[in-house]
């Protein structure tokens, strides 16, 4: 069983190998749109409430006890500091009272590791671009149960945060991301050439798989504020398209530079932005042509859910690493190359 509390969703899944048997998610975000963004006081108390009812429904969709379990995964970070520090508290109040052994895992090889569910073992090496509300990384999966190595992330804003902020702009409803895909879809790509982040020469010698999102959010807002002081409607759909192609651009372009200049044949696309639509299609073209594998998982295992925490699980289990100390403590800030907490403090 997985446990996910990272930020505005309580995710309980449940799995078997492979098998996906239970993923129940109780979202709070609604209670987050009115303040244009996740409040994490909102949030952790939104885990609260939602823990045991969530957890009892994916035991109940998956016609299990507790007592059926083998092994407890529980996100212990990177996050919201409250909203980790419930999903962690139950988790190890569900393994003290049962004796299932306890796994703190982390949030972004959760997010790799969900792939299994769909398309079955994770080639290693691997790259995986991992795109979500807080982190935007390049990395690279040598042993997905211990060996992950981050090859380059966000310096600034998140790919998704830059979603929010730009949605905002142009006066769309939060969470940003799905309303600016399907604005984008009946919008001109090539409206503006907005800046692509690090992407100059100069940039790439220093940052070569790195990301910078804030630029371009500058250069939306700067864009809209002129088109409104000139008494100029915005075209929402065609800034949105615009926006959507410049993110979408630097995105896949680094993801196949990382796999060819390192010798990988596969990248492994995940987090919450990789539901976007034009992300996918730009990243299959690409891989095509680069004769690189693309693997995703459907859109609903994209976003933050137990199903890819107990993924995990499943895979640590199955490579016999051993289970965390049950003091462990819930990390908002834990180092991307941490897989597990097993033997750490």
């Amino acid at each position: 069983m997985g446990i996910e509390t990272s930020c505005d969703e309580t995710g309980v899944g449940i799995v078997r190998g492979h098998e996906l048997l239970a993923d129940a998610v109780a979202s709070s975000v609604d209670e987050h749109a009115r303040f244009g963004g996740v409040v994490p006081e909102v949030a952790s108390r939104a885990h609260l409430e939602a823990m045991v009812p969530t957890v009892q429904r994916a035991l109940d969709d998956a016609g299990l006890t507790l007592a059926d379990l083998d092994g407890i995964a529980v996100t212990a970070g990177p996050g919201l500091a409250g909203a980790l520090m419930v999903g962690v508290g139950a988790a190890k109040a569900y393994s003290l009272a049962t004796g299932i052994p306890l796994y703190g895992v982390n949030h972004l090889s959760a997010h790799i590791a969900v792939d299994t569910l769909e398309n079955g073992p994770i080639p290693e090496p691997a790259i995986g671009l991992l795109v979500s509300g807080g982190h935007s990384s390049i990395m690279m999966v040598e042993d997905l149960a211990g060996k992950v190595t981050q090859l380059g992330a966000s310096i600034d804003d998140a790919a998704g945060e830059a979603f929010d902020k730009v949605a905002r702009l142009l006066g769309l409803p939060f969470p940003g991301g799905p309303y600016i895909d399907k604005a984008a879809k009946e919008g001109d790509r090539a409206f503006v050439r907005f800046p692509r982040g690090l992407t100059a020469a100069k940039d790439m010698e220093k940052h070569r798989y790195d990301f910078s999102f804030s630029g371009l959010k500058t250069a939306v807002a700067r864009w809209i504020e002129a088109q409104r002081a000139e008494g100029n409607n915005v075209p929402v759909n065609d800034v949105a398209a615009a926006f959507q192609e410049a993110v979408c651009d630097v995105l896949t372009q680094k993801a196949i530079l990382a796999a060819k200049e390192h010798g990988v044949g596969t990248i492994l696309l995940g987090g919450g932005v990789a539901a976007n639509s034009r992300l996918r299609t730009l990243a299959v073209e690409r891989a095509e042509d680069a004769g690189i594998t693309l693997r995703y998982p459907r859109p609903k295992l994209c976003t933050d859910n137990g199903a890819m925490v107990a993924a995990l699980g499943s895979h640590l289990v199955s490579a016999g690493v051993a289970p965390s100390v049950i003091d462990f403590p819930a990390n908002s800030s834990m180092d991307v190359e941490v897989v597990s907490l097993a033997n750490r403090l």
